[in-house]
C-alpha cells in the first residue's frame, strides 16, 4: 500500500466533508495525527481503500473532526497538545497526553518553556442520589503500566466509566523526527513492546512503500512467521489472564505454561524472546535455520495436544462461565462506528482483519478463517481467541512449507526527494496504522504510528456500564488495551 492512494488535496471543505462521511458511517477513521502545520486523516473507505485528507493549520487551528465523530477525540487531543493546535468546535478541550508535567509545551510545534507543575484534569461529573466516586490508579496492584478509572457507581453497579491515560508518554513521535531510518525502525518495535513485531512490519512496510521497493520474498514469509508467533503468545496470556481474574487461577498456570514455551521458541527460532529488532525495512535480520524452524514444529505439535484440553476445561466449568457469559457486552453499532479493530471488534461482529482485508504478503498467498461472533461479551471474547490460535498454527505451518529460499532483506535506497508511505498490518489487537514521510537525505521526517488501542480504550468505557464493579477486571482484561501504545 503507498501513500500516493487516493489523496484528497488539501483545503477546509474536503477535511469537512471527510468527517461528514466518518459521522454517517460511510467511512471508518484509520487515523488522525499533527504534522508541520497542518493535520492529517487517514480513512478507509466502504471498497476497502484507504484514503487522506490534510488541512492547513495557518492560524493554529483546524476544524474539530471529534465534534461530529466520537472516535477522532483522542487522537485529536494528543495532536492537539503535540504541536498546539487548537481544533474548532471541539466539544473536550481537556489536554490529553500532555499532564501539564513535560517541561515545555507543544513540543513538536512551537516549544514553550514549561514549570512542569501538573495540571488539573476536570472529570466528568454524574450526578443522582447515592451515587459516589472511585478512584483506582493511576499506580494498580499488578506489575502493569499506569492509567487512571474513575468510577461513578451507584452501590456496586457502575454508572460511569472515565479514564484518563498518557502517564507512560515517551516522546517517540519527537525521538523519530530526523532518526535514521534504522534508528526508527528500533523505537518503532518499542512503542508497545507485546506487538514488537506487528509494529516493525507495519514500520517496515510503511519504508517500503515510501521507496518503492519490496522485500524479499523469504523475508515475507519470516515477517509471517514472527508475527503469528507474537499473535498466540499473546492471546495465550490474554486467555489465562481473563479466567485468572474471574478466580480460575488452573487456567491461568497452564496457558502461562503455553505462553513461555512459545517465547522460548521465539528466542530459539529468531535471537530474542519479543523478537525485537529482528524485523526491519528491506526483509530481516535474522534468517531461520533448519533448527529453528524443527522448534517451531515442535511448539506447534505440543500446542495442538495441550490446548484443545484447557479449551474444554474452559467450556465446561460452569463457575467460570457465569462470569464471562453476559458480562461486558458491545454492541455491534459500536464497535462498527469506532471500528473496533482485532478480538475487540470480531466480538462484536465487525469482520475486518488486515491480513486478509488489505491483503499484504505473506498472508495474500494464503486463506484462513476470521473468527467472528456476535455476543460481544468476555465469553465471546474469549472464543475469538481460542479459534485465532488454531488458525495461527495452521498458517505456521503452511507458512513453514511454503518458506521461499534466497535472501531476506534488501538494500534501502535512501537518496532522493522526500518520499511518504503508509501500511495497515494486523497485530494481535489489531490493526496497527503506520505512516512515515522522509527527507530528502533518507532520514525520517515524520512518523505516526497508531494502536489498535485507540479506538477500543473508550469501548471499555461503555461495556463497564450497568456491570459491577468487581467485573471491571474482567472486562478490562478482556480487551487488554495497550496503556504504551496510545501514550506514544
Amino acid at each position: 500500500m503507498s501513500a500516493s492512494q487516493a489523496v484528497i488535496p488539501d483545503n477546509e471543505a474536503e477535511w469537512r466533508r471527510a468527517s461528514i462521511l466518518l459521522a454517517a458511517g460511510e467511512a471508518t477513521l484509520v487515523s488522525l495525527w499533527g504534522d508541520e502545520g497542518r493535520m492529517r486523516m487517514a480513512l478507509r473507505q466502504a471498497s476497502g481503500a484507504v484514503s487522506f485528507v490534510e488541512v492547513a493549520c495557518e492560524d493554529g487551528s483546524f476544524p474539530s473532526v471529534a465534534a461530529v465523530h466520537a472516535p477522532a477525540d483522542r487522537l485529536e487531543r494528543a495532536a492537539c497538545d503535540l504541536f498546539g493546535f487548537t481544533a474548532r468546535e471541539a466539544t473536550d478541550k481537556r489536554r490529553w497526553l500532555d499532564h501539564g508535567c513535560w517541561p515545555v509545551r507543544d513540543p513538536l510545534g512551537r516549544p514553550a518553556l514549561h514549570d512542569g507543575a501538573p495540571d488539573a484534569y476536570a472529570f466528568l461529573k454524574a450526578e443522582g442520589e447515592g451515587l459516589h466516586q472511585i478512584p483506582v490508579g493511576p499506580v494498580h496492584a499488578g506489575i502493569i503500566e499506569p492509567g487512571h478509572f474513575r468510577f461513578h457507581a451507584g452501590g456496586e453497579a457502575v454508572i460511569r466509566l472515565e479514564e484518563r491515560l498518557g502517564y507512560v508518554h515517551k516522546g517517540v513521535d519527537g525521538l523519530m523526527r530526523g532518526a535514521s531510518v534504522e534508528r526508527a525502525s528500533v523505537l518503532a518495535g518499542r512503542v508497545s513492546g507485546d506487538s514488537t513485531a506487528a509494529y516493525a512490519v507495519a514500520f517496515a512496510r510503511a519504508v517500503e512503500a515510501a521507496l518503492a521497493i519490496d522485500a524479499p520474498a523469504r523475508a515475507h514469509g519470516l515477517r509471517g512467521l514472527m508475527a503469528e508467533l507474537e499473535r498466540i503468545a499473546n492471546h495465550f496470556g490474554d486467555i489465562g489472564a481473563i479466567c485468572n481474574d474471574a478466580a480460575f487461577a488452573l487456567m491461568h498456570a497452564h496457558c502461562g505454561i503455553l505462553r513461555e514455551r512459545t517465547l522460548r521458541v521465539a528466542k530459539a527460532a529468531f535471537g530474542h524472546r519479543l523478537m525485537m529488532d529482528a524485523i526491519v525495512p528491506g526483509g530481516v535480520a535474522v534468517d531461520l535455520t533448519p533448527e529453528g524452524a524443527e522448534a517451531i514444529r515442535g511448539l506447534v505439535r505440543e500446542v495442538r495436544t495441550t490446548f484443545p484440553g484447557l479449551v474444554r476445561l474452559y467450556d465446561n466449568t460452569a463457575s467460570l462461565q457465569d462470569r464471562t457469559v453476559g458480562t461486558g457486552v458491545l454492541k455491534a453499532d459500536l464497535a462498527r462506528r469506532f471500528g473496533a479493530g482485532g478480538v475487540i471488534g470480531r466480538a462484536s461482529g465487525r469482520d475486518f482483519d488486515a491480513r486478509r482485508d488489505c491483503a499484504y504478503p505473506p498472508y495474500d498467498a494464503f486463506s484462513f478463517k476470521v473468527p467472528i461472533r456476535r455476543a460481544g461479551d468476555v465469553n465471546a471474547r474469549i472464543w475469538v481467541r481460542i479459534e485465532e490460535v488454531g488458525e495461527s498454527l495452521d498458517l505456521i505451518e503452511a507458512m513453514l512449507l511454503r518458506l521461499a529460499g534466497g535472501p531476506v532483506r534488501a538494500s534501502l535506497p535512501l537518496a532522493g526527494g522526500a518520499r511518504e508511505g503508509f501500511a495497515l498490518v494486523e497485530a494481535f489487537r489489531g490493526d496497527v496504522f503506520a505512516h512515515v514521510r522522509l527527507m530528502d537525505d533518507g532520514a525520517v521526517a515524520r512518523c505516526h504510528l497508531r494502536d489498535a488501542s485507540w479506538f477500543q480504550w473508550p469501548l471499555l468505557e461503555a461495556v463497564i456500564e450497568g456491570n459491577i464493579v468487581a467485573d471491571f477486571p474482567l472486562c478490562n482484561k478482556s480487551f487488554n488495551c495497550s496503556y504504551s501504545g496510545c501514550d506514544l
